[in-house]
């Protein structure tokens, strides 16, 4: 399979031709929104992707699983890559065709979806809510083509929530791990303060650093402890740190210089591939103290490439993978539903990952009680919710 970045054409592709298909079929679909058919061809022969084994066999193979990525793209070390790695699971253990498009801005959006529709994908995942609007009208004029939404539900112009028998949210509940993540984060800080800051103030960005403060509150609570989160103030979220995109690196730095500047040692930052910033600055810092809890994905693993593996404290993990996984294979075998899916620790869609080199770190009681919390939420004896819970 390839990744083909939006507005990018290997050597060797041709320009102007209908688009190619997984079936030979050159019947144009229905369009959204219309564009040049040449650059939908263009954009369309360059994703096609390779066809999986023969000896995968079966109706799987007939099927196409498709994937349109946010401004992140897919080697942002958190969110898009959680989503690609489970399409590709799917492909490698289903036997399915995938296709997969990256977005280098908000504008590659409605260009990418429809050149995802006219190769006759089966299944079309967006990663992100910036996706909501484009992939609802797609999943309306479209209604024989499946539609999945990553960290949102399907909504019209105005942010109207939109019910289709052919689209899926797929949402998680990260307050209920970010909570774990801010009691073993106040735990564990040397300084008394910590802090987060986010991409955009939204509401999958927010539920992430309300849950991490919230978690703080509770560990004070317990200890009669007076550790200070900044860049979130609960009774005022609209004070928060954004950086008003998931791009700008420099900014992230810039933050996260700030933080450190005023006493935090350990950072929060939910904001995609500018997490990458944090972890320039704390190298830069130069102080082995310092730690980051990362974001969707495990930061240990995914972040090992740039140096981060060492800072991780914990990170806050949604399942996007399994879900992305799960989805096709409904999708592939004829069970596809529009019920939403909402990841839980219950469930196992969201989860603390492991302290990995930050384990002897963690005071032993700090570690037990985030396990009794834990079940506590699960049992619903504890109530961690928060303004942006999806629904």
């Amino acid at each position: 399979m390839l990744v083909v970045r939006a507005g990018a054409t290997p050597a060797g592709s041709l320009q102007g031709r209908k688009p190619m298909t997984s079936s030979g079929d050159t019947t144009v679909k229905k369009k959204y929104p219309a564009v040049t058919l040449g650059l939908v061809a263009a954009l369309s022969l360059a994703a096609c992707g390779s066809a999986p084994d023969s000896s995968s066999g079966g109706a799987a193979s007939d099927f196409t699983a498709c994937m349109v990525s946010d401004e992140g793209g897919f080697d942002d070390q958190s969110f898009n890559q959680s989503g690609k790695e489970g399409l590709d699971r799917a492909k490698s253990e289903l036997g399915v065709k995938t296709i997969a498009v990256e977005s280098q801005s908000d504008a590659d959006y409605p260009t990418n979806v429809d050149s995802l529709i006219q190769q006759n994908c089966n299944l079309i995942i967006g990663v992100g809510f910036k996706l909501a609007e484009h992939l609802t009208t797609a999943a309306q004029e479209n209604p024989d083509i499946d539609f999945a939404l990553i960290d949102s539900s399907f909504t019209d112009a105005d942010g109207n929530v939109v019910e289709l028998d052919n689209a899926k949210p797929l949402t998680f509940n990260t307050a209920e791990a970010a909570y774990l993540a801010g009691y073993a984060a106040a735990g564990t800080t040397q300084t008394g303060t910590v802090a987060t800051y986010g991409g955009m103030a939204i509401p999958t960005v927010q539920i992430f650093m309300e849950g991490f403060a919230k978690g703080v509150a509770k560990y004070n609570e317990d200890n009669g402890t007076d550790v200070k989160v900044l860049g979130w103030n609960p009774d005022d979220p609209g004070s928060g740190s954004f950086v008003g995109n998931f791009s700008d690196t420099a900014k992230g730095q810039s933050l996260t210089e700030l933080f450190l500047s005023n006493g935090a040692d350990i950072i929060l930052p939910v904001a995609g591939p500018v997490g990458s910033g944090t972890i320039a600055a704390v190298k830069e810092a130069g102080d082995d103290n310092n730690a980051i809890v990362w974001v969707d994905a495990d930061g240990y693993l995914t972040t090992e490439s740039i140096g981060g593996s060492k800072y991780m404290l914990t990170s806050v993990v949604k399942g996007i993978g399994t879900a992305v996984y799960d989805t096709v294979q409904e999708a592939s075998s004829g069970n596809f539903t529009s019920d939403p899916f909402i990841g839980t620790l219950a469930n196992d869609g969201v989860s603390i990952a492991d302290y990995h080199d930050w384990s002897d770190r963690v005071p032993d009681d700090v570690k037990e009680q985030v396990e009794v919390l834990k079940q506590q939420i699960i049992d619903g004896t504890l109530d961690v919710s928060t303004p942006y819970d999806p629904s």
